[in-house]
């Protein structure tokens, strides 16, 4: 009976492939598991049904593409830990305020221009923290930026022959079948029409086909609240003198001055050319890892300490065993509607309460003045001791570490400069992408731009395993001959049709395939068949050679078929049909504008 059913499954492997593949996607359209699940169980089906040995499935994980990925990540982690990332995000953000069209547009061609000379995938990873909070500057939902976002990335990608690795794999078979090589620049005009048709279907349909969820943003994006505090400049600080505006902290995003107070008066706003004097009390709103960065920093002495002084948050009698605590304000605290420095809690324990944060709305008028309200959240500098004592107090509630890290600022140009030496050593000096982001890696954990538990928590488990669950996937459809058995389907009606429909047949082929299994196997197995297809017809192969190139790398629709659609798809919480309905109408457009430009131009 085990034979038996062995034997029909071997018999019938192109069809039961075809068949799996329509219940995998049907699969991510319900969304009852999540897409990780789904994409690992597919691809452990393949082992049980016999199209892929246990050592092809182990293969999987020595993938390029998936290590490159991993590596990404920790290199974004630590732009982030050093707080590059945020001073790279201020700087877009200030011009988005002043011209936020503009902005916009310029980073949509950086992202273009960088996509075109370098992997897309980093650049996605890098961009995506940029694109969160520059939505929530122009007051848009996350999920109308980040698909157009990935789908930018793509068409950037294609501009150039190493702007994507299906163009350099394309160009590989098709040498190992005869054909000239490619030049970087040869496919680049059909790229720019392409990216056109792309940006204008984007600007015309976007608006009404990109999904809008305002109300998730602050969930899925994991922002933290923003904090009141107050700032006390110290006397040795290098700040004395200065004009508040044009201070490097004033400017930073996660950092919003609110007030500037010297003796009993408060100055709250036109405070940018106000010089600071020792004893300045700055009042600001700040997110917790920006307080943290300051409670470090040498300049002030930030929060609201007891009458012993509090702990030390900076400078030699800084606590080694210094923890980060949130704690809530119960209704049945004695200290509601009291004044903040009034609660126990600052003279009966060694901490410093750093700020308070309330929920829907900032508090004030300063962080001594407040009135304490059931539910406010309390951010808390403490030692080892206090910390353990505040656990146990009966006082506050929800008394937890706070999973922030001050920045390592000092460390920034070195995380910034590794990732600058990975794109560089890979876009122009041809080193494998891989092996320099694993090298950048060992770069930022050696020189402490951030901690190993840090670098493994940086790293999207979600994501590798839809990707190598995918891969894994996608090669037991190729051994079951269903990749074959739908591309068999349609060549016997191209043979006898003219060139154009020949070029357009092969690029719908590409694409549609593309949606489906990874785009590299996709190159693989059609770039022959496309060569041999010319010959048969008398034309010249290099037509259908681009148009393999460019429909390998047309994944629009599904959120499966390239790998930035894989990564916005979990950053902006998006569905399966949100891709499917914008996706389609992108590939029929670009589709059409690189047949076209193929056609004349190739």
């Amino acid at each position: 009976m085990l034979q038996t059913i062995a034997g029909l499954t071997q018999l019938y492997s192109a069809e039961i492939g075809l068949f799996l593949l329509l219940g995998l996607f049907i699969a991510f359209a319900m969304e009852r598991r999540p897409p990780a699940v789904v994409a690992m169980v597919g691809g452990l089906l393949m082992l049980v049904l016999g199209y892929i040995s246990s050592k092809e499935l182990l293969s999987v994980f020595s993938n390029p593409a998936p290590i490159t990925i991993a590596g990404m990540f920790v290199l974004t982690g630590a732009l982030l830990r050093t707080g590059a990332l945020e001073e790279i995000s201020g700087w877009i953000i200030r011009r988005t305020l002043r011209r936020p069209r503009m902005a916009l547009a310029e980073m949509g061609g950086g992202t273009m221009l960088a996509s075109a000379f370098m992997n897309n995938t980093p650049v996605v990873i890098v961009m995506i923290p940029i694109v969160r909070r520059l939505a929530r500057v122009l007051g848009v939902s996350a999920t109308k930026l980040m698909i157009p976002l990935s789908y930018i990335s793509i068409l950037g990608g294609t501009l150039t022959l190493i702007g994507t690795s299906t163009n350099l794999l394309v160009d590989g078979v098709a040498q190992d079948q005869g054909q000239p090589a490619f030049g970087i620049f040869e496919i680049t005009v059909v790229g720019v029409i392409g990216a056109a048709a792309g940006l204008l279907l984007l600007g015309f349909l976007g608006k009404r086909l990109l999904p809008d969820r305002s109300g998730q943003d602050a969930v899925d994006s994991g922002e933290s609240d923003t904090y009141l505090s107050h700032l006390v400049l110290n006397s040795e600080s290098e700040l004395i003198g200065k004009a508040l505006g044009g201070t490097a902290f004033a400017r930073r995003p996660g950092i919003r001055i609110a007030g500037v107070q010297r003796g009993k008066s408060i100055q709250r706003r036109d405070f940018d050319d106000w010089e600071l004097k020792a004893g300045d009390q700055l009042i600001v709103a700040a997110s917790p890892a920006e307080l943290a960065s300051l409670a470090e920093a040498y300049d002030f002495r930030t929060g609201l300490s007891g009458v012993g002084g509090g702990v030390e948050t900076a400078g030699p009698d800084r606590p080694k065993d210094l923890r980060f605590l949130q704690a809530v304000i119960p209704g049945s605290h004695p200290v509601i509607g009291r004044r903040l420095a009034e609660i126990p809690v600052l003279s009966r324990y060694r901490i410093r309460v750093l700020g308070l944060s309330r929920p829907r709305h900032m508090a004030g008028p300063d962080l001594a003045n407040v009135r304490v309200r059931a539910g406010d959240c309390l951010l808390i500098a403490a030692g080892s001791d206090a910390a353990q004592a505040l656990h146990s107090t009966v006082t506050l509630v929800n008394v937890s570490d706070a999973p922030i890290r001050a920045f390592r600022r000092s460390k920034a140009p070195i995380a910034l400069g590794t990732l600058v030496g990975v794109v560089a050593l890979a876009a122009f000096f041809g080193f494998p992408i891989e092996a320099m982001a694993l090298l950048g890696v060992g770069v930022v954990l050696a020189t402490r731009c951030i901690e190993a538990e840090e670098a493994w928590g940086a790293i999207d488990g979600n994501t590798l395993g839809l990707i190598f669950g995918m891969l894994a996937f996608g090669k037991g459809l190729d051994n079951a001959g269903t990749v074959n058995l739908l591309v068999g389907f349609v060549e016997p009606y191209l043979s006898s049709s003219s060139p154009f429909l020949a070029l357009i047949a092969v690029y719908a082929a590409a694409s549609l395939l593309t949606e489906t299994v990874t785009n590299n196997a996709v190159a693989v197995i059609l770039t022959p068949i496309a060569i041999n297809l010319a010959q048969s017809m008398g034309i010249d192969a290099r037509q259908l050679i681009v148009a393999v190139m460019f429909g390998a790398s047309a994944s629009f629709a599904t959120p499966i078929g390239y790998q930035t659609n894989t990564l916005v798809y979990g950053a902006a919480n998006y569905r399966f049909m949100d891709f499917v309905k914008i996706g389609v109408p992108m590939n029929l457009c670009v589709g059409t504008a690189v047949c076209f430009a193929i056609h004349y131009f190739i």
